[in-house]
């Protein structure tokens, strides 16, 4: 995507001084992109570029603060007496076994429980912290390709990225809770978008490596990372290896994207790292036992089922689509390109480099998020559907393994756009105010989408602590029964997010979630009050 943008400017506009030089003699310094003009945008960038990272770290803020407000519910009771009683290698042999084959699911589990409850509580703010600082990593490689250095203003506007993403990733859908507080979703359908992010700054890395020990052990690491999202999140990782494979086939050498064979190696280790970890997961007596509880029901590939899951795919992007708070991650991309036009001069060497490189092949770079997406979706749309039916596609909390690569994507595509806009002013007397107008309009579209996720947010907040006080007089309620040595405790279902809750079920044996209930408080049975 970058290399389009590189190489236009290599061709049309690289005969002279770059945009951050003065003007040559004879020619006219361009308003608003050199002279006298720059420091005054310059100042209106960083004051929007601020103000976003203001609005959207509030917000992003207040999911982490909730955490401190975070109790369990569904599958948190089977998890946390799992995690004590059987210890972090107990609980991971009991998903291998008996559950679902997830190891790395419950590795993670284990740990984040192993505590009590202490780890669900601050995992909300993990996650956004790791997530900031992988997604600003990112940007400044992404940044460098626009031929721009991390400057302040620069770090700035891809703070306010990370942020709007997030921010939009965690509130627009229709499952927020569940996203971000509930440590069963995220541990599925959160941390491997994160670790996701830190993988392809550590393929960045192991691909420029020159020394060949290093690339080995960068590349090894992909292979155990790979097989450890394998075994963590299936939807996860059927979009990441799709992703893989359309980069493993466009950095092929003879394509002359890349220039080794590093990058293809890196994708087809990838790519073999997830195979093995769903062959794991899929071969695991916990997988064959759980398949097993499944009704009968016609091959996923059948044309009826494909049928029907096209039906799914279309009603999930039609919810997807009616959120336009989604569009922030674009606007606020706007705002990065404009940062990254404020530039001194293009990268030279990197633009010779690119200059013979087929021009389908950097279309098929700027337009390969698309069928990642489409085609992600859709199989997790399929996937949702032969394991949990024809509802299958309402479990909004996997969309956010499609949901983080399409608002990257589109944060990318508006940074590029962006850039090209501050680039074809400069190249206009007549545009002085174009690039001023363009940077507050892209920060007022990216508030107006924050402050549409606002009332979502106010729920959501008034739902966790309202839930938490009376799930704590409860829980004290109950500790003080079981300390009396009573067997048999009354239990008042208080449900959040749309999740399970004792009682869930009117035949009591099937009842999994106040089994695990009653483990944990080391009892034999509830009652409904």
């Amino acid at each position: 995507m970058s290399t389009t943008s590189t190489q236009r400017e290599g061709a049309g506009e690289g005969a002279g001084p770059g945009p951050g030089a003065g003007p040559r003699t004879g020619a006219t310094a361009v308003p608003g992109r050199a002279g006298g003009h720059r420091p005054a945008l310059r100042g209106l960038l960083t004051g929007v570029a601020v103000t976003l990272v203001a609005a959207a770290g509030a917000l992003v803020a207040v999911g982490c603060f909730l955490g401190l407000y975070v109790r369990p519910t569904s599958d948190d009771w089977c998890a946390a007496w799992k995690s004590r009683d059987l210890g972090v290698l107990g609980i991971t042999s009991d998903f291998y076994s008996t559950q679902n084959g997830r190891v790395t699911n419950a590795f993670l589990s284990g740990i984040i429980y192993g505590d009590g409850l202490a780890g669900i509580k601050i995992l909300p703010t993990a996650i956004v912290v790791t997530f900031t600082v992988g997604l600003v990593l990112l940007g400044c490689a992404f940044v460098r390709l626009l031929g721009a250095r991390a400057r302040m203003t620069t770090v700035l506007a891809l703070t306010a990225c990370a942020l709007a993403v997030q921010a939009v990733v965690y509130y627009a859908g229709t499952r927020s809770y569940q996203v971000l507080l509930w440590a069963p979703a995220t541990i599925s359908h959160t941390i491997p978008s994160v670790i996701g992010v830190w993988a392809l700054l550590l393929g960045i890395r192991t691909v420029r490596e020159p020394r060949a020990p290093v690339r080995a052990a960068g590349f090894a690491a992909a292979f155990v990372i790979a097989f450890a999202l394998g075994t963590l999140s299936e939807p996860f990782a059927l979009v990441s290896g799709l992703l893989a494979v359309g980069v493993g086939l466009l950095a092929l050498p003879r394509l002359k994207l890349a220039r080794t064979w590093h990058p293809f190696t890196w994708c087809v280790i990838w790519c073999s790292g997830l195979v093995c970890g769903l062959i794991v997961l899929y071969t695991s007596p916990g997988a064959r036992w759980r398949r097993a509880q499944q009704p009968a029901r016609e091959s996923m590939l059948s044309p009826g089922e494909l049928k029907a899951t096209f039906r799914d795919w279309l009603q999930m992007w039609d919810s997807v689509t009616g959120q336009w708070a989604y569009l922030a991650a674009a606007a606020v991309g706007v705002l990065l390109g404009l940062v990254a036009g404020l530039r001194g001069p293009a990268l030279a060497q990197w633009t010779r480099r690119r200059a013979d490189v087929p021009r389908p092949v950097l279309v098929a770079v700027l337009l390969l998020p698309v069928p990642v997406v489409a085609l992600g979706s859709f199989a997790v749309v399929l996937g949702l559907r032969s394991g949990y039916g024809p509802s299958g596609w309402t479990y909004a909390r996997t969309w956010t393994n499609y949901l983080v690569p399409m608002e990257l994507a589109l944060c990318a595509y508006g940074a590029l756009l962006g850039d090209w806009a501050g680039r074809f002013a400069a190249r206009r007397r007549h545009a002085t105010a174009a690039v001023p107008a363009t940077a507050v309009a892209a920060g007022a579209l990216t508030l107006a989408a924050l402050a549409a996720l606002v009332p979502n947010l106010q729920q959501l907040t008034t739902t966790t602590v309202r839930r938490s006080v009376a799930w704590d007089a409860q829980n004290a309620r109950i500790r003080s029964e079981v300390a009396r040595g009573a067997t048999d405790v009354g239990y008042r279902p208080l449900y959040i997010g749309s999740l399970a809750e004792p009682f869930f079920t009117t035949d009591y044996e099937r009842d999994w979630v106040a089994d695990c209930m009653t483990q944990w408080y080391g009892i034999t049975r509830i009652h409904r009050l």
